[in-house]
């Protein structure tokens, strides 16, 4: 199915505008979402409508996605999104490198923010400073595919071929790369975005990229697009709306295309992924290492995303145990300390992530993928709980939580044993019911949603278990439906526990990370103990 796209020029801080006007559009045409080009704010954004958009004052009308341009984002937005935090509502982040896949499919490459040479090597760190590096590209190039690939410099060359002249009033101060340029025939992406520095609309005739495989019919064509500033006082093109249907073959070559541009004989292959950011480290990018059988690659996901084993940069000494659909690690910054527990028995946090291979936000989004990837999640949700019982000579219980979103990026539970006699007395269903009603959430339900493969709605859900070895175990899953009423706190599942736990000064993970030998030592302590239920070692 098509997806609506509508792209917008550099507002540069005009945010009341610019919404106004999206909100006007979006009323006749019912896109599926939009992109900002260049930079959404100003370099010294008034402060009053900043607030005003982050607050809800300003309307995003649609899903919008933007990155970084020219100049640094604002410290408020930074902070949010340093916070795992929405920004606003349908405003989203797309990080200065990173592959997306929108709800509707469609695969968005980023590579925001102008090339610094003066960094030799590697990645940048920082996601939110205005630019990037050669290694960043390189990174991306391995991405392979891309929909939409969205850029803040021009490729450099790209009026080669072409009958498009570049208007002179901008032709000396356009940002162009050969990395991007690298990048775009890397990537041979469906339509190439980037923002004009003056009040010029530049449109290329579309171009065909040389095929990378004779047999195939297939045509690889580009449509590389300048939009100009929004509100520019020229009145130049700054707005774009088309189609696009992810996966759809293109065998004809539209009249006007050109060859490419950057047709190269001594042409290099894209490189393999080198690194990114990730929960274990700092990233990712994604294809999987093999350790998955059943199929070789996942769907693209955020390059940002803490969650994909494709990521060469992970700290792999975090991972316990990987199954042939989802994955153990222990959890960076835990909740409880090593020692919290060791009266009971457990010589380690037992903060644990529970994440499936499949890179998606929601089990619906895996599709056929989901059922396998629920059982197998429970299974290890299940072989825990077993285990921090027997350690404990059942004095522990478990609590387990997933946040489902749409907008999310990599689906995961995250499990924390708890005092057997909190969940006993009902203490912890209450300070769930009681954290949810305090923020005005709505009410939590009893529930069963199994793989949810049919739940429309986004959701949290938790499960709280506990077993006597008497009277036998005691299980309850309730649920949170979440909607657009109310800014869900995606930190809720761990401040719930942080209270229950008396560990409220351990919220932040950053605050409590931990040096690599304790986590090693950790994760070696969780290995030993889940040992006899480690369903994976006979696999």
């Amino acid at each position: 199915m098509a997806a609506k796209v509508v792209v917008l020029g550099a507002p540069e801080g005009k945010l009341q505008e610019v919404f106004t006007k999206l909100d006007t559009l979006q009323k006749k045409q019912n896109f599926s979402f939009a992109i900002v080009t260049g930079n959404l704010f100003a370099a010294d954004q008034d402060e009053g409508t900043l607030n005003q958009l982050l607050n809800g004052t300003i309307r995003v009308p649609l899903t919008t996605y933007f990155t970084v341009g020219t100049t640094p984002l604002p410290r408020a937005v930074v902070e949010r999104i340093e916070k795992d935090e929405d920004i606003c509502e349908n405003l989203h982040y797309l990080a200065k490198r990173s592959t997306t896949k929108t709800s509707d499919g469609v695969r968005i490459v980023t590579l925001g923010g102008v090339l610094d040479p003066s960094i030799v090597g590697g990645q940048s760190n920082d996601q939110h400073l205005p630019f990037h590096t050669v290694g960043d590209a390189k990174t991306l190039r391995g991405a392979n595919t891309a929909d939409i690939l969205l850029t803040t410099p021009w490729p450099a060359n790209i009026s080669t071929n072409s009958n498009v002249p570049v208007a002179v009033e901008i032709k000396d101060t356009i940002l162009a790369s050969g990395e991007i340029a690298e990048l775009c025939d890397a990537l041979k992406p469906r339509y190439h975005f980037s923002a004009s520095p003056g009040p010029v609309f530049y449109e290329r005739e579309p171009f065909v990229h040389l095929p990378t495989d004779e047999d195939d019919e297939n045509k690889a064509i580009t449509r590389f697009i300048s939009l100009a500033p929004f509100g520019n006082p020229t009145k130049a093109k700054a707005l774009y709306a088309f189609n696009i249907t992810p996966g759809e073959a293109v065998t004809s070559v539209p009249v006007g295309c050109t060859s490419s541009p950057f047709n190269n004989p001594r042409k290099r292959p894209a490189p393999v992924d080198d690194g990114g950011f990730s929960r274990f480290g700092n990233h990712h990018e994604h294809r999987h290492n093999g350790r998955k059988r059943r199929r070789q690659s996942p769907p693209p996901g955020p390059d940002r995303c803490f969650f994909c084993l494709s990521n060469t940069n992970k700290a792999e000494h975090m991972i316990c145990c990987i199954g042939n659909e989802a994955y153990v690690t222990t959890a960076k910054g835990p909740l409880p300390s090593p020692d919290h527990f060791a009266s009971t028995g457990l010589q380690f946090p037992g903060h644990q992530l529970i994440i499936p291979l499949c890179h998606e936000p929601t089990f619906q989004a895996m599709g056929a993928d989901a059922e396998n990837a629920f059982k197998e999640m429970s299974r290890f949700r299940e072989a825990m709980q077993a285990m921090v019982s027997s350690q404990s000579k059942h004095q522990l219980g478990a609590v387990t939580w997933e946040i489902s979103r749409q907008r999310g990026i990599h689906n995961h539970w995250q499990f924390m044993p708890v005092s057997f006699h909190l969940i006993r007395k009902g203490l912890v269903e209450a300070g769930f019911r009681v954290e949810a009603e305090n923020q005005k959430y709505p009410a939590f339900e009893e529930t069963e949603l199994g793989h949810a493969i049919g739940e429309a709605s986004d959701f949290f859900r938790v499960w709280i278990w506990s077993d006597d070895g008497d009277t036998g175990i005691q299980s309850k899953e309730l649920v949170i439906r979440l909607d657009d009423s109310f800014r869900f706190d995606l930190q809720f599942g761990r401040r719930v526990m942080a209270k229950l736990l008396g560990l409220e000064a351990r919220l932040s993970w950053r605050d409590v990370a931990q040096s690599t030998s304790e986590e090693v030592a950790d994760v070696e302590k969780f290995r030993a103990a889940f040992k006899p239920w480690d369903f994976t070692l006979g696999e």
